[in-house]
């Protein structure tokens, strides 16, 4: 396929903004970009898309997420509203994750992948929890990401909230599935070792999730110090910081990532620093649960990789960026920080970074090579969009509802707006069905 007549962003180590544009890929990969004129006589004979102007970008990338948090939308948490984020858990996410059957995890994904197709997100790492249905949910979440054709990392939470037979159904759900794809390696489906928090996992449990990922070649996904409770909650118990007990039983490295990261102090991001784990900031979630502003700049200045993810709220990651971007100016009373250039550097560099821990080739630019994820935008400056500028265009006028097609490893899911691998309204009804049925369970736990 040919996509020709584009405003080329290709994002990547070469950062370029090509006008009269166009990107060549061949099966699931890009293989040729530049301009129009040049491509269409190297490539006579190739199928076209004319793009009319529109921006032609690398589909979005979701670094961390909880699809199954969809079917929270709207529902009314019986009693007085949660004071603080662990009467949030305990009230809400502990209570609806219960709730969940196969089928309800699978939906609830995929509204949420409806949602990441017409929005242009493309690739998506989701950390899944269904306690009385573990075992073959991270196989109900890959029929829905097949479905949609979208690109996707799984993996459960193991916790102990849920009894030790709990704790070892988590741990035998991730071993299965890492050994599932790995003997059948499928490029849009990727998997990591999922742990909930370090306040919900023992040092016993940790010890047997670290004799089971041995030689499976993965690393760890796992929420890390969301809340001060965190970090009281370790300190109380071992003695010690939550990512220094982490870095001291060798969840950390450079395969590991962790998620939120907002109550840490130097020598922890010097703990992720060294061992070179990789960090996702959520500042819609966070801002929501009121939990606090992670000092992204901060470890971004120390070296630490730090990408962006929306931790289960609707996948328009435009908007995720929009918001970190005015969250930090106002947290600091700065102006001066997280300008777009790095916030977008997070975005798509850093994401790209953390996504290969998953996949097989680059994600998150257009240049040979990369898996072929491509979105475009039907979005009209009205200023001169250049080189220098686009970030800014990113943060101050591009948004998902402009996306008009969405491509992922060569596959097209949506042209000119329609949905061509998954029946919106078909699962939007299902879903209304299955999430009354949750809903239930929910408030009959009370």
């Amino acid at each position: 396929m040919l996509i020709t007549n584009g405003t080329v962003l290709t994002f990547g180590t070469d950062k370029r903004v090509i006008p009269y544009g166009a990107v060549y890929y061949e099966g699931d990969t890009i293989v040729d970009v530049g301009r129009t004129a040049d491509l269409e006589k190297k490539y006579p004979a190739a199928e076209k898309l004319d793009a009319g102007g529109k921006i032609v970008m690398p589909g979005m990338i979701c670094a961390h997420t909880h699809f199954y948090g969809a079917f929270a939308r709207g529902m009314a948490i019986p009693g007085d509203p949660p004071e603080n984020f662990m009467q949030i858990l305990a009230r809400l996410w502990w209570k609806i994750d219960r709730a969940l059957t196969l089928e309800d995890s699978k939906y609830s994904a995929l509204v949420a992948l409806v949602d990441a197709v017409r929005h242009g997100t493309t690739t998506l790492i989701d950390h899944h929890a269904s306690p009385t249905h573990i075992d073959g949910s991270l196989d109900a979440l890959a029929e829905a990401a097949q479905e949609s054709g979208l690109r996707v990392g799984l993996c459960y939470e193991v916790t102990d909230r849920n009894g030790p037979a709990g704790a070892q159904a988590g741990i035998n759900e991730n071993v299965r599935f890492i050994r599932k794809l790995q003997a059948n390696p499928n490029p849009k489906l990727g998997a990591s070792f999922g742990l909930h928090a370090a306040f919900t996992v023992s040092d016993q449990t940790l010890d047997d999730c670290l004799a089971a990922v041995q030689g499976l070649d993965v690393g760890f996904h796992i929420h890390v110090a969301e809340d001060k409770a965190d970090q009281a909650d370790s300190l109380k118990k071992y003695g010690m910081r939550v990512a220094e007990r982490l870095e001291k039983k060798g969840v950390l490295g450079p395969k590991t990532l962790v998620a939120h990261a907002i109550h840490v102090d130097a020598y922890e991001m010097d703990a992720f620093r060294t061992t070179k784990t990789k960090v996702s900031h959520q500042p819609r979630s966070n801002m929501n649960n009121a939990v606090g502003v992670a000092e992204v700049e901060t470890m971004l200045d120390k070296g630490i990789t730090v990408g962006l993810g929306n931790d289960g709220f609707y996948n328009n990651m435009f908007t995720e960026i929009h918001t970190a971007y005015l969250l930090h100016r106002i947290a600091k009373g700065d102006p001066r920080v997280m300008p777009g250039d790095r916030l977008i550097e997070m975005a798509f560099n850093n994401n790209a970074e953390i996504a290969a821990l998953f996949f097989p080739k680059p994600v998150g630019a257009l240049v040979p090579g990369a898996f072929a994820d491509i979105i475009l935008l039907d979005y009209v400056p009205y200023t001169p969009l250049t080189d220098a500028n686009y970030p800014w265009h990113i943060v101050f006028g591009m948004d998902g509802s402009h996306v008009t097609h969405t491509i992922a490893g060569g596959q097209m899911l949506m042209k000119d707006r329609q949905l061509l691998t998954l029946d919106e309204e078909a699962i939007a009804a299902k879903a209304q069905e299955l999430s009354k049925q949750v809903w239930q369970r929910v408030w009959d736990m009370d």
